[in-house]
């Protein structure tokens, strides 16, 4: 048996008065999922998070429900973000996430986005190469307004703090050894934190002066006249997916940090045109490509079946930014346009089907939340749950399962 593993960005949320008390899931018509609940058996994740996190995140989220313990494993959210945009990474290298942002004169906030820049190329041009005491700064466009930052050298730690306040109206951070940094460590962390520091400071008058931003003040449009950095980490490699659990994977993924993610297990991605984090992303083409890979031969010479791959990572991400957005509308109706392209799985036969999310994205509130996340397993017994929702998958026969606990659920499944 074969596993496709499905998730949801954001899938859970809270009960909305505008949608009759109903979550968005609850609310939306999803024939598919009900079937494949009513004959799969059902629970609810606890997703995982750091007990100094307000509530779930998707990199380390993802990490547990793949069986990979966050406190062992989690690089930091900058490397993932590289290797998703194809960034070649060297260990000992730290990487951090990027906003391209505008300033004022006293270094206060006043657009995280640069009014949500798309052409930044000729920028990442300037920045790109910055030596500074022997540590070469590599810069790379991810999407829009976003970036990443690698810092390759010696003598480099992560262990240091964010630069991005996160809020407008606020003042730029300076890079600081962060609290967990001691000893040796600890020195790393201020050379760290200083070269990035006068690496900001140069950037920022490259960047205030340079001719697009000059443009864009005449054509009164926001200068992408900053760096706003957060999410250090350092890149080391980490056990695959094959070593692991001797399955050979892959992913079908839109957005850069699940890319990313699969790639630092090891998964094969699969590409499919027109596969975004975007409400418009590609979904048909998705699941056909999924449905594809369970059948298609697999890379690996040691693979244990050359009938294909043994697991399907897929990632559906736009329920999360309509969450985030307070469109409880929009997330229904693209729930449901979920639920309608599944159709092309539902003739799959000796597999086993998992659907669930990373974590809650509560539409009232704006933001991920701590809300459980509902979970299907189709393929392999049954319940007595009849639809797909929240407070009905609750009642389910798998309970509430700790998100590093899903993978050995699903093992367990599998091998029965």
């Amino acid at each position: 048996m074969k596993i496709l593993f499905i998730v949801i960005d954001g899938l859970g949320d809270r009960p909305i008065s505008e949608l009759g008390e109903k979550t968005p899931l609850e609310a939306a018509k999803t024939p598919n999922l009900d079937r494949l609940a009513k004959n799969g058996i059902c629970g609810q994740i606890s997703p995982f998070q750091f007990p100094w996190q307000k509530y779930p995140v998707s990199d380390t989220a993802h990490l547990a429900l793949f069986g990979y313990n966050p406190k062992i494993h989690y690089l930091g959210r900058g490397p993932y973000e590289a290797a998703g945009i194809g960034m070649e990474l060297k260990k000992g290298d730290v990487i951090l996430r990027v906003n391209f942002g505008t300033v004022n004169r006293k270094l206060k906030v006043i657009d995280r986005r640069a009014g949500r820049i798309e052409k930044t190329e000729l920028f990442v041009k300037a920045l790109n190469g910055i030596k500074i005491e022997g540590v070469t700064f590599l810069v790379k466009k991810s999407f829009g307004h976003r970036a990443v930052l690698i810092l390759r050298g010696k003598n480099l730690s992560e262990k240091i703090t964010d630069c991005d306040p996160k809020k407008t109206g606020k003042i730029m951070k300076k890079a600081v050894p962060s609290t967990s940094a001691k000893g040796k460590e600890l020195s790393k962390a201020k050379f760290t934190a200083d070269i990035l520091n006068r690496f900001l400071e140069k950037a920022h008058f490259i960047l205030k002066n340079h001719p697009l931003n000059k443009k864009r003040i005449k054509e009164k449009k926001l200068p992408a006249n900053y760096f706003l950095v957060r999410g250090a980490g350092k890149f080391k490699k980490t056990t695959s997916f094959y070593q692991k659990y001797k399955l050979n994977a892959c992913c079908i993924v839109g957005g850069a940090l699940y890319k990313g993610i699969g790639k630092i297990l090891g998964m094969k991605l699969i590409k499919v045109k027109g596969a975004t984090g975007f409400p418009t992303t590609n979904l048909k083409g998705k699941f056909q490509a999924a449905k594809k890979a369970l059948k298609k031969p697999a890379p690996y010479r040691n693979a244990v079946s050359g009938a294909g791959y043994d697991f399907v990572f897929l990632h559906i991400k736009a329920a999360d930014t309509l969450g985030e957005d307070g469109n409880f509308q929009g997330k229904k109706e693209f729930i449901e346009k979920i639920d309608k392209n599944l159709k092309i799985l539902m003739d799959l036969k000796n597999v086993l089907i998992v659907i669930t999310g990373d974590h809650s994205t509560c539409s009232k509130l704006k933001s991920h939340c701590s809300e459980p996340v509902p979970i299907l397993i189709y393929g392999n017994r049954k319940d007595k749950v009849r639809e797909f929702g929240e407070r009905a998958c609750k009642k389910g026969k798998l309970g509430t399962i700790e998100g590093l606990n899903v993978m050995p659920k699903i093992l367990a499944l599998m091998k029965s």
